[in-house]
């Protein structure tokens, strides 16, 4: 019997080490089925794309702005929590040009029953967002997951 080779041994133990220290948040696939045995609740998980690059050439959104943004448009709507974290991301914009800039992801988790009352909350955030900080757009990314807290 051969002995595996070292990059693979550290793989696994990687892969164990990460295994062990896994949130409570469960992916799921996309039939619905939790991909561990979790009694995780379905849930959506919503995340936006924040840019912090302004089109028209003006000073990036600061970290102060965002986080009065978040504290004055989001946090109101959903006041039971929220994720933020910092990126760098870059995208084309209207014009052919790929922009490079600093970013932010929001993310939101929510019980699926509570989509079309959270729908339009999100529009509304995306849509403030790009009227205050002169943006094109705000991605969102919607996905099913479940959740154990």
């Amino acid at each position: 019997m051969t002995k595996p080779p070292a990059r693979l041994t550290v793989a696994v133990l990687a892969a164990a080490a990460i295994g062990l220290g896994a949130p409570a948040a469960y992916a799921a696939f996309g039939d619905g089925t939790p991909a561990s045995q979790s009694d995780g609740s379905p849930y959506l998980a919503t995340s936006l794309f924040f840019g912090t690059a302004r089109p028209d050439g003006g000073q990036p959104v600061t970290d102060e702005e965002f986080r009065a943004f978040i504290d004055e448009f989001v946090t109101p709507q959903f006041p039971a929590g929220l994720t933020v974290q910092d990126g760098y991301g870059q995208y084309r914009d209207v014009h052919g040009v790929i922009e490079r800039e600093r970013s932010y992801e929001l993310t939101l988790l929510y019980p699926v029953a509570e989509h079309d009352v959270n729908d339009p909350k999100i529009e509304r955030i995306r849509a403030a967002y790009n009227q205050n900080f002169g943006q094109e757009s705000v991605a969102r990314v919607d996905d099913r997951t479940a959740v154990d807290f």
